[in-house]
């Protein structure tokens, strides 16, 4: 794929969305692009034996005054979701609907969808929610709508869920480049590191 990476990623994450906010900018720099990889982090924590923070309660707690830290330093809107942990479900279908019907619409729904789930702590498992924050956006929110009850693009968010298990994927974000794999928001400079070196 040349120098790109795949970059797997859930809205339920907060770490992919700080990931999201800095690496498309860091990777332009570095002359690299993104493949954008929706997948069901519930899916890889329950084929890989993993868990959500919510199960420890102390790291909950840490895990989330850190993401507000790292948002912080990097000048990002950063909120905890009452709603956590949300069911993304639709959400990621709805990415993989937008791309098909223009790629150029990804990042505008990837926007949307992020800044709803962690900057304005809106709940993504109701489907009204979704709907409102496209319509409000512009994006042909009927169109994907319909698309995310097609069989092909529910065998796409699961085929990518699988994918990115059998591939060593345990958590959300996670990064390849090539076949070298990094996980978390904070390894995007190895990840970029990696791109400029192929």
């Amino acid at each position: 794929m040349g120098k790109s990476v795949e970059f797997y990623y859930d809205f339920v994450s907060s770490a992919s969305y700080l990931a999201y906010k800095r690496l498309p900018a860091m990777l332009h720099d570095a002359g690299g692009q993104i493949k954008w990889r929706p997948m069901l982090l519930g899916g890889v924590f329950k084929a890989v034996g993993n868990s959500g923070p919510n199960a420890i309660p102390a790291k909950s707690r840490w895990l989330f005054d850190d993401m507000k830290r790292i948002a912080d330093r990097h000048g990002l809107p950063f909120s905890l979701n009452p709603a956590f942990p949300l069911n993304t479900v639709m959400a990621l279908r709805g990415a993989i609907a937008a791309e098909k019907i223009d790629p150029g619409l990804v990042q505008p729904y990837m926007d949307v969808m992020f800044d709803a789930a962690w900057a304005s702590g809106q709940d993504l498992g109701k489907p009204e929610v979704v709907m409102e924050l496209m319509e409000k956006s512009d994006l042909p929110a009927q169109e994907i709508a319909d698309m995310v009850q097609d069989q092909a693009i529910k065998d796409e968010l699961r085929a990518n869920t699988e994918e990115a298990v059998a591939r060593g994927a345990f958590g959300a974000p996670t990064f390849f480049v090539g076949d070298e794999m990094h996980w978390g928001q904070d390894r995007i400079d190895w990840v970029v590191e990696a791109v400029r070196n192929r």
